[in-house]
């Protein structure tokens, strides 16, 4: 004699009677919200207040910048600023012989300071 237990599976995975297995159930509209939600989740928790620091980060940097500051620029140029104002995007960055006038954004890192070169 079978054990109840596995009656029950049988019949759940047979039916009685021949009849057809019943078709699969159309996905429901939590089956979608499960991944959005664990989505807009991870972007709260992580992505969120990265950004939000990263921001924080590149603010104190740029308020940073004074003239004889060492800097890396975006094209990988290392150079000292020359002339900052308060209020303007452009900076003004002597590399070797060269200066050259360029964004405020375009500054990737500050490397240290030096002494304010000598302007001819």
């Amino acid at each position: 004699m079978p054990t109840p237990t596995l009656t029950l599976f049988a019949e759940a995975v047979a039916p009685a009677g021949g009849a057809e297995p019943a078709a699969p159930a159309a996905p429901s509209m939590t089956s979608f919200l499960l991944p959005i939600g664990l989505l807009a989740l991870f972007y709260v928790v992580v992505m969120l207040p990265a950004s939000r620091r990263q921001k924080r980060e590149a603010a104190a940097m740029f308020a940073g910048i004074k003239a004889g500051s060492r800097v890396l620029l975006g094209g990988g140029i290392v150079g000292t600023i020359v002339r900052v104002k308060d209020g303007e995007d452009e900076v003004v960055v002597k590399s070797e012989d060269s200066k050259f006038r360029v964004l405020r954004s375009s500054i990737v890192r500050v490397l240290g300071d030096e002494t304010p070169p000598e302007v001819k």
